[in-house]
């Protein structure tokens, strides 16, 4: 049986993309999801709404490209809204510092450097914002869980697709979270 739908069978004990997710947010994430979900619901999906109204008033609707355009769309933005708003019921949004903030928890800024000198810069967050970007890592990562609980000094080993990568970290630091 072919079809678009078909894809390769995974063994759910052993796919990563199958193991629970950690709900914890940072109060900046929290915040930054409120914001999109606001957007969403309060602008965005009322002009798309209107343009869905204007397009289906045009008549036969079968053969008219901006109502089908603006309906996947308005049905998009929906499905959206319904996930940001059963996702933000689910987070635990972490909004204090830890007790130690000598060792790496989350939300931690943590620089590392590596065997050859070089360094890396990465802070751990939630599932939710990780960004590549600006190097923030999601708390389920294997680093982040290699980093958990270690302090300036430390040496951690994290296996990458080139084999194992050995680290020393050389600075923990946290920004105090803002209330959201």
């Amino acid at each position: 049986m072919k079809g678009r739908n078909m894809s390769r069978w995974r063994d759910p004990a052993k796919d990563p993309r199958q193991a629970p997710k950690s709900n914890l947010i940072t109060a900046e994430g929290a915040a930054r999801l409120r914001g999109i979900l606001d957007h969403l619901s309060r602008m965005k999906r009322p002009q798309i709404s209107a343009k869905v109204g204007e397009a289906a008033a045009q008549g036969d609707r079968s053969e008219n490209a901006d109502y089908t355009y603006n309906k996947k769309e308005l049905n998009r933005v929906i499905a959206r809204i319904r996930y940001l708003t059963t996702r933000l019921e689910e987070l635990q949004v972490v909004d204090r510092l830890p007790a130690n903030t000598d060792k790496v928890f989350f939300g931690a800024f943590v620089k590392l450097e590596d065997e050859e000198g070089g360094t890396l810069e990465i802070r751990i967050v939630g599932h939710d914002e990780t960004d590549t970007k600006k190097r923030w890592i999601s708390i389920d990562a294997p680093m982040a869980k290699a980093l958990l609980g270690k302090e300036v000094g430390d040496d951690i080993t994290v296996l990458t697709p080139d084999g194992e990568t050995f680290y020393t970290v050389t600075s923990v630091a946290y920004t105090a979270p803002s209330a959201g």
